[in-house]
């Protein structure tokens, strides 16, 4: 797992996330950096959840070296534990590389572990988000420098929940991406289908002229629900997706 560089760190569009009485706190170990809003304060919980999460994730690289490195599907035979699993099957799903589906697995795996304990969770990991709420929620898209960067959201209601939405860009972050869109969301029952999706389908643009056709092919990954590309002032949008003014 790479390091992030420092000032990607900073994180300020958390500033904008809304807590609607929820317990909002943070917990990191390394390059995992989770922001996580639970009816209590689950710090030790999450802190537990994501270690356990790393500790597997580790422990499968130190044996099947390709898992790390592939930027395709890599074959398996035995099924391994959640969250490699859930990353192998996203990989197969959206024809990337497993570790594609990094953050968003890891924040359903500790999303579900702190569902134990609360009915309201949502944790984000780097704009990759798993939400399992009671009440609808709205999702902000942060693109960069577009200048539709936080000017539109997505609303997801109590029924489409739990529920993984995530973004990849190829002008923001660290993330590996062969893509120029300043955001790339994609919306899925599986956060790791949707990290990885998120991928997929930014890897297909290069500029405006790229996003229907990259949102028509996002549509036949199996699982995805909708998705979102937004590069410099254009914006499109296909499938299961309501957008919003923040």
């Amino acid at each position: 797992m790479e390091k992030k560089p420092a000032d990607y760190r900073v994180r300020s569009y958390r500033n904008n996330i809304v807590k609607n009485n929820l317990n909002v706190f943070n917990v990191s170990i390394e390059e995992s950096d989770l922001f996580i809003s639970t009816d209590y304060n689950l710090a030790a919980e999450s802190l537990t959840s994501l270690y356990q999460a790393r500790q597997i994730i580790e422990a499968y690289i130190k044996d099947h070296a390709d898992f790390l490195t592939s930027l395709k599907p890599i074959h398996f035979e035995i099924t391994p534990p959640s969250p490699v699993s859930e990353m192998l099957e996203a990989s197969r799903a959206a024809g990337v590389g497993p570790m594609a589906a990094v953050a968003g697995a890891i924040a359903e795996y500790v999303g579900k572990e702190l569902g134990r304990y609360s009915r309201n969770v949502i944790v984000e990991n780097g704009g990759d988000i798993y939400a399992d709420t009671v009440c609808e929620i709205q999702v902000g898209i942060f693109a960069g420098k577009s200048p539709l960067s936080d000017r539109v959201s997505i609303k997801i209601s109590t029924e489409e929940m739990p529920l993984g939405l995530c973004t990849s860009s190829g002008t923001v972050g660290h993330s590996l991406s062969f893509g120029k869109a300043d955001a790339c969301c994609v919306k899925a029952k599986s956060a790791a289908l949707a990290d990885a999706a998120a991928t997929a389908v930014g890897n297909l643009v290069q500029s405006p002229r790229d996003i229907q056709a990259a949102l028509e092919e996002g549509m036949k990954i199996k699982g995805v629900l909708g998705a979102v590309i937004i590069v410099a002032d254009t914006l499109g949008a296909i499938g299961d997706i309501t957008l919003q003014k923040p």
